[in-house]
């Protein structure tokens, strides 16, 4: 480059002295740049005489093999019990088959109801089993026998007698749920049926029933559609209060109106978003075998704030004391909208808190079809956790407190259920320790609610199997681990209510499950660990004799399990009211206590494990 030609000429205005610093910077500028090139060039030269020398050292170094050992991967392999449920349904007598009353059109209640109950109703020691039945539309013909609620006597080793009519529960109506109490304090379990239309309460009189509804005040509106109910003593004046949840409001007419349709399979069952909500009802027990409703003082009416109708569209309740302040609280599982949890203020109000607790909504922050429900200490420490079954391609929920009783988190990937349980739809659940280790495992009944959904979803089928989740305990891992051979728990039904008692003395639980349309799945527990056990049973102080809400806590070597005497669990359906303890390999109890209903704590020595303890209140 000639700099003499992009030099420019110095201007009239420039002196001598400025044009003799312009020629003179260049000539310097030019021979720092012939410097600078000799100079990258003697270092491009050195660079390249030690790369070829450091070449020719490692082509001739000779190769040395070097021996790595990865780290040693520590793992513990977690054996999963083998238990097998066994189909007994037919062996032990139970020929009972569910009635929809469906004759081809449709109708949303044909496909949501059977509940069911196991319950002492003869007090003779052993859990009987009942279950509710539907009726024929009233604008059809009346069927031919025509379907009752079907109560089986136990004869105590899980064998059954139909005495339906000799107790007089050869009822018909279109009944959905049911729930069990003593609640006047006669020593008998009464037994509420929620129905689509006229609630029923039937009292028990040693063993015969009488239709008191009327007289009671429990009866609510014509024009409702009831499902699960509990009782329970939510203002601590001693007697049993009843709670009922209503669905979604629902009439042939309106359901003929909205006449939901899916493609490839035509009219089919429309979901709850296509429907108004309803109110719960809270019946306070006036102490003298009647009822007054409470629900709009008590703060349970809750109204959609856009439309100003009624937002609960309620299938399933769990009652308990989750903050431990002496109070009752109410969780309701709501179907499409947001799910309620009403804690007790202690003054005959409750505050909904779902939505501050963390427990209205699911994981996206969308509410999720949720059906049954049931809640425990499930971790053995002292966080609760509420599982919620919901419909097909939602994960079961698995709400857990975070050492806070005011906040929980759904948790039901890290409990190891989310993945395993996000196809099936799920209706009952439940809590229980089926293997007898000390730990509650979970089982939900599956079912979908369109008997022709697989035209539409080739993921979906109308019947589904139950699904059985071991609790793998604190000791191995934290959570879930799904149980695949569980002899007939496999077999495919349309499953709705589930339930849980010892049917035949041996100290582990057996399980029933609803269907719609057909017959129930009375699966015996057939295990066989050699872990130890212990029941527990309340007798009370009037009139809650059975102690209703109370609390027992047993301790052994390596454990402290809680749980409460509430048998409102699942969907539609009640357990038994016994309390049962797995053990594991432990072989002393440290400590049994019972805080009963009132506050009172109690001591109960236990000399013997492997049997049933009767714990009678004493102040």
């Amino acid at each position: 480059m000639n700099t003499q030609e992009t030099k420019e000429e110095p201007t009239e205005d420039m002196d001598a002295s400025e044009e003799e610093w312009v020629s003179e910077d260049d000539t310097i500028i030019g021979k720092a740049f012939k410097w600078s090139l000799v100079v990258i060039a003697g270092l491009l030269v050195v660079a390249a005489i030690g790369y070829y020398a450091m070449r020719e050292v490692e082509e001739t170094k000779p190769e040395q093999a070097i021996e790595a050992t990865a780290p040693e991967m520590v793992t513990r392999e977690i054996s999963v019990p083998q238990v097998t449920f066994t189909n007994i349904t037919q062996a032990a007598g139970i020929d009972f088959v569910h009635f929809s009353g469906a004759y081809g059109d449709k109708f949303l209640p044909e496909t949501m109801g059977g509940g069911t109950a196991f319950f002492d109703y003869d007090n003779d020691g052993d859990q009987d089993l009942l279950f509710v039945n539907s009726s024929p539309w009233p604008h059809r013909p009346p069927a031919n026998p025509k379907p009752t609620m079907a109560l089986y006597q136990n004869n105590g080793v899980g064998q059954f007698e139909n005495v339906t009519q000799q107790v007089g529960l050869d009822v018909s109506f279109y009944g959905m749920g049911v729930a069990i109490a003593d609640y006047d304090g006669n020593g008998w379990p009464d037994i509420f049926f929620t129905a689509v239309g006229k609630n029923h309460l039937f009292h028990n009189q040693k063993g015969r029933f009488t239709d008191i509804t009327d007289q009671a005040g429990v009866a609510g509106r014509d024009q409702e559609w009831s499902s699960s109910a509990g009782f329970f003593d939510y203002d601590n004046d001693g007697d049993l209060d009843l709670f009922v949840t209503n669905y979604v409001r629902w009439s042939k007419e309106i359901d003929q109106k909205i006449d939901f349709r899916l493609t490839g399979v035509g009219r089919a069952f429309g979901p709850p978003q296509n429907y108004e909500g309803s109110f719960p009802y809270l019946y306070r027990n006036n102490g003298d075998g009647t009822f007054v409703d409470v629900s709009a003082e008590s703060g349970i009416k809750l109204e959609n704030i856009a439309t100003g109708v009624p937002e609960a569209k309620s299938l399933a309740l769990a009652i308990i004391d989750a903050d431990q302040d002496g109070w009752s609280d109410v969780f309701i599982a709501n179907d499409t909208v947001r799910n309620y949890f009403f804690h007790n203020q202690g003054d005959g109000t409750f505050d909904e808190v779902g939505e501050l607790y963390g427990l209205a909504y699911g994981p996206n922050g969308n509410a999720t079809g949720a059906m049954g429900v049931d809640v425990a200490h499930f971790r053995n420490d002292q966080n609760l956790g509420f599982m919620i079954g919901n419909f097909a391609n939602e994960m079961t929920s698995v709400y857990v407190s975070q050492d806070d009783p005011s906040f929980f988190v759904d948790d039901a990937i890290g409990e190891g259920i989310g993945a395993t349980s996000r196809r099936a739809l799920t209706f009952g659940l439940f809590l229980f320790d089926y293997d007898l280790d000390g730990q509650l495992d979970m089982l939900q009944a599956n079912g979908h609610i369109e008997n022709e959904i697989n035209k539409m979803d080739p993921s979906q089928t109308f019947k589904q199997a139950a699904q059985l989740f071991w609790n793998a305990g604190p000791n191995q891992r934290t959570g879930f681990i799904s149980v695949e051979s569980t002899g007939d728990l496999a077999q495919k039904i349309v499953g709705r209510g589930a339930s849980y008692a010892d049917i035949d003395a041996d100290g582990d639980l057996d399980v029933v499950l609803t269907q719609i349309s057909g017959s129930p799945l009375l699966l015996r527990n057939d295990q066989k660990l050699k872990n130890h056990w212990l029941r527990v049973k309340l007798e009370g102080h009037f009139p809650n004799q059975n102690a209703i809400g109370a609390w027992v806590e047993l301790k052994t070597n390596d454990k402290i399990q809680r749980r409460q005497v509430m048998p409102t669990r699942s969907y539609l359906s009640q357990v038994e009211l016994p309390i049962t303890f797995g053990m594991g390999n432990a072989t002393d109890v440290l400590s049994l206590q019972v805080i009963w209903p009132n506050g009172e704590k109690q001591m109960v020595p236990v000399s013997e494990i492997d049997r049933e303890v009767i714990v009678k209140q004493l102040n």
